[in-house]
């Protein structure tokens, strides 16, 4: 069973991954494009000011592949291929929850897991440390940078799980409502503490900056050569890093819920399939119930 809900897992998640990847590849590839422009910019403004100052310049590095394939192959079997994985993951999630949350249905529960993992995976760990499109952070902090991402969804998930532990003993002293709003009143509080103990990205830098966001580029006596990062390409950018994942999320629960569904509840089972085999049988045994008393007349 637990095989082929996983199998069922994968097929969804691939399906899912298509839909990820046609969504970022129409609407946030244009912001990396512009980000990649920037960083290939302010790069040349800096090899500039370097050699005006008499400093060694390194010469530019070169490119392994080209920005179409980046954008499309690259992209393309990048996403999908991390949606197949991710639905595998998700199907283990979803089997091991399965009648031990409660009479959920299986379709039901299907889009309850996607949500808890859109949230717990993706959507609080990105409230510390959003998506950044290319020519933002440090590139030599790019091993902290990942360890501390880490960290935080795998905190997260753990403090998801608990929630949804401790929702299901408070059961046994309040109501379920109740219950859910206590559990998921500890997973903000918690989750929270955990977002202020966190380092932020930018004071991993040489010098600790505020922020890992490019500020303007300038001249020793303050004059600004380069601007800054703008802030139109980088909202844009993690306005589609969230829609992706959102429907990424959603069409991995949408897609799996049915497929779930009839593997764990047979149409014999569904209360819209089970009526009429009900309606026969009554049928039937009012006709025996009927044919006792004739047969008893005759007799």
């Amino acid at each position: 069973m637990e095989k082929k809900l996983i199998l069922r897992g994968l097929l969804s998640g691939l399906f899912a991954g298509i839909l990820a990847f046609v969504f970022a590849r129409l609407l946030a590839e244009p912001q990396i494009s512009r980000a990649v422009d920037y960083e290939s910019g302010r790069e040349a403004a800096q090899a500039a000011l370097d050699k005006a100052a008499g400093l060694p310049v390194p010469p530019p590095e070169p490119e392994i592949f080209s920005r179409t394939i980046q954008a499309n192959v690259g992209v393309g079997v990048g996403i999908v291929a991390f949606a197949v994985a991710l639905g595998g993951l998700y199907a283990v999630a979803y089997s091991i929850s399965y009648g031990r949350v409660g009479l959920v249905p299986a379709r039901t529960l299907a889009v309850l897991v996607a949500l808890g993992g859109f949230l717990t995976v993706y959507f609080v760990p990105f409230l510390k440390y959003p998506a950044n499109p290319p020519a933002i952070g440090d590139p030599d902090t790019i091993r902290e940078r990942g360890a501390l991402y880490l960290c935080m969804v795998a905190g997260t998930v753990v403090l998801g799980v608990l929630a949804v532990v401790l929702g299901r003993r408070l059961r046994a002293h309040y109501s379920a409502w109740t219950s859910t709003l206590l559990a998921a009143a500890g997973f903000v509080v918690v989750t929270g503490i955990l977002i202020a103990l966190l380092p932020s990205f930018g004071s991993l830098s040489v010098g600790s900056p505020s922020t890992d966001i490019p500020q303007p580029l300038t001249t020793p006596d303050g004059r600004i050569v380069y601007p800054g990062f703008p802030a139109g390409t980088l909202f844009k950018f993690r306005l589609y890093s969230v829609g992706a994942q959102v429907v990424l999320w959603t069409t991995l629960g949408l897609v799996f819920g049915p497929l779930a569904r009839r593997l764990l509840e047979p149409a014999a089972a569904r209360p819209g399939v089970a009526q009429p085999q009900a309606q026969q049988t009554g049928v039937a045994g009012r006709s025996s119930a009927a044919a006792k008393p004739a047969a008893g007349g005759a007799s």
